[in-house]
């Protein structure tokens, strides 16, 4: 038993599983810390849970907090300090399973694939069956696949994994040190700049005033993370009374949501962003599943436009320079098609 599964072992010892769910029920544990104790229950859950609406962590508490020994809790109970307070849901009905990933490179050493979009590339607690990882495990069983970096599960495009340990270490070096690697992204994003070509600078940090806990926004000057994206505007076209642009995005560093806020920080957010577009809260109810018809009608795109769509770096066998590139899939093609030239 290695350390992580003797932390897990220690963390759920002596849970029991409440009659009323089945064996497929996943359960996930918190534990309190000093400094919440005393909490509601339901509103302790919300600081627990990403992206989740207080409406919505009231529902969970209701339907799947207990006690370690199964016993229902309600949303009023004060949590106590070290107490643990066991989440149990029914397994998700996933979609995407049956997704065949299209292999856009491949040799002895690297594969790389076209990622749909709306795919995890890991397994989390509302996506299990259908990742990247999974689904290569059961599509190429005798493969040792490791991925060598991440995309988000809404973005589409170029994902690289290594077919070797001499390939993984040689790649994610690259990746660490930022060794001329190229990564161009395509973006459609609402608005037309004046310009043809900019490079965008502004510093990132975490947003503390978001309840979603992974929102990203400007830094002031002189602190946060330091960021940098080159746009190039390809083309640009019209619907109605409304504007749209197609950029090229070359990545100068490797920030958490760079693209999207970098654009929508110079008033042209992507479309279909749920959490940099017009309307926060529609990432929550994204999260929770509730999306309306107005959501959508406001979003436009299912998910935020945004495609990684070459990637360039050296190859770990003979440093010979390759490049992959992932032709845009149709969902944006035919959004962008529909639009007026």
């Amino acid at each position: 038993m290695d350390l992580r599964e003797e932390r897990f072992a220690a963390r759920t010892e002596g849970i029991v599983r409440p009659a009323t769910l089945g064996e497929e029920a996943v359960m996930r544990v918190l534990r309190v810390p000093p400094e919440l104790a005393g909490m509601r229950l339901d509103r302790f859950v919300q600081t627990q849970l990403r992206a989740t609406s207080r409406t919505r962590t009231q529902r969970i508490v209701e339907l799947g907090a207990f006690t370690s020994d199964g016993a229902a809790l309600r949303k009023n109970h004060r949590v106590r300090t070290e107490e643990r307070i066991i989440l149990w849901r029914e397994a998700w009905d996933e979609p995407h399973t049956d997704v065949e990933l299209a292999v856009i490179y491949e040799d002895a050493e690297l594969l790389a694939i076209n990622k749909p979009p709306n795919v995890a590339v890991h397994p989390t607690a509302r996506h299990n069956r259908s990742t990247v990882t999974s689904l290569l495990a059961a599509q190429r069983p005798k493969d040792r696949l490791t991925l060598l970096h991440r995309i988000d599960r809404e973005t589409s495009g170029v994902l690289l994994l290594a077919r070797t340990r001499a390939a993984d270490r040689s790649v994610k070096v690259q990746f660490e040190e930022r060794r001329d690697v190229l990564k161009r992204y395509l973006a459609i994003a609402w608005g037309c700049p004046d310009w043809q070509r900019r490079t965008c600078e502004l510093p990132l940090e975490l947003d503390p005033t978001s309840h979603t806990r992974v929102k990203m926004r400007i830094a002031a000057p002189g602190e946060g993370l330091e960021a940098a994206t080159t746009f190039e505007r390809l083309e640009v076209r019209r619907r109605g009374g409304r504007t749209y642009a197609m950029f090229r995005c070359t990545l100068h560093t490797g920030r958490q949501h760079q693209i999207r806020l970098h654009l929508a920080a110079m008033g042209m957010p992507i479309v279909g962003d749920k959490l940099y577009g017009p309307d926060e809260t529609i990432h929550q109810r994204a999260a929770d599943r509730v999306l309306t018809d107005e959501d959508l009608a406001v979003l436009e795109l299912e998910r935020h436009a945004l495609h990684a769509a070459e990637l360039e770096l050296d190859h770990p066998e003979d440093a010979r320079r390759i490049r992959i590139e992932a032709p845009l899939l149709p969902d944006m093609a035919t959004f962008w098609e529909s639009l007026e030239r």
